[in-house]
């Protein structure tokens, strides 16, 4: 069984018509059906109005499906009995860190999930501790978090969800408001933590960042445009062009060379050029 299982998902909006009624609005997800492996990293990427977001807050609970089911661990997010279990299980980093800032303190904002845990304070203490350091911001603990940037602020946030030792984080356009070191930087820690083994979905629109997961997710008007590895997902021209996306300026440069479609990385590339002179 997968960790998470999405079956025929559609979530619609509703809006107030003139006389007040509530009316049939915006279908943001479109009958879709996943399966999430549990220590696995997915990307899922798609224009602006895709779903992929909608997709994210279906995942523990923070939006309810129309129609259709997704379970976290057996657990169905409709299950109001289960929804706090569910959610100690997904944690979530949102684009804004500022939305998800609790506390004056980031010491403090870091210990407010697992204090609704129930964590006993020992506990808290090291998990606060250890997660702060985890993301390097450990010397930053006893700052106000108004005197933070806003990529030491999306560290604070994702210390938040370490601290709650979830077996999956979902990243919902993470590094959106950051700039390319910030960028850089919460990428390099969304890896380390798909390393030690936590489900790792990550939501962008970058497609530098979505071709480093183990497989890649575009959506389309709510629904699963593709669904494979960044190395087929990116060979794939015609529909890149249909999705209305944009090739990562490495993808390109292989594309021009003619280079072999495993090419993904500048790691790759080096290795390809070094291979080439070698023969």
């Amino acid at each position: 069984m997968a960790f998470i299982e999405i079956r025929d998902l559609t979530v619609e909006f509703t809006r107030i018509a003139e006389d007040g009624s509530e009316v049939p609005g915006t279908r943001a997800i479109d009958g879709i059906s996943l399966d999430i492996e549990q220590g696995s990293f997915v990307s899922v990427t798609g224009m602006n109005g895709s779903g992929k977001s909608t997709l994210a807050k279906c995942l523990n609970g923070l939006l309810l499906p129309t129609s259709g089911s997704v379970c976290v661990d057996g657990m169905n997010t409709r299950d109001d009995d289960k929804l706090w279990d569910i959610r100690s299980r997904v944690g979530m980093v949102f684009q804004n860190p500022d939305n998800q800032i609790v506390s004056s303190i980031v010491e403090d904002d870091v210990a407010f999930g697992p204090e609704n845990l129930g964590i006993p304070p020992l506990e808290i203490r090291k998990r606060v501790d250890e997660a702060l350091k985890q993301v390097g911001m450990y010397e930053h603990r006893l700052k106000g978090a108004h005197m933070l940037s806003g990529g030491q602020k999306q560290r604070v946030a994702i210390a938040g969800a370490i601290a709650m030792r979830p077996e999956c984080i979902v990243f919902d356009e993470p590094t959106a408001m950051l700039d390319p070191m910030g960028r850089e930087a919460v990428m390099k820690m969304i890896l380390e933590l798909n390393a030690e083994g936590i489900t790792t979905i990550l939501i962008t629109h970058f497609m530098n960042e979505a071709a480093q997961a183990d497989r890649m997710i575009v959506m389309q008007k709510g629904k699963v445009l593709a669904d494979g590895a960044p190395s087929d997902i990116f060979s794939d021209l015609e529909m890149i062009d249909r999705a209305g996306l944009e090739l990562p300026p490495l993808i390109e440069l292989r594309e021009k060379a003619g280079l072999p479609g495993h090419i993904l990385t500048a790691e790759d590339l080096a290795a390809e050029l070094k291979r080439m002179k070698d023969r």
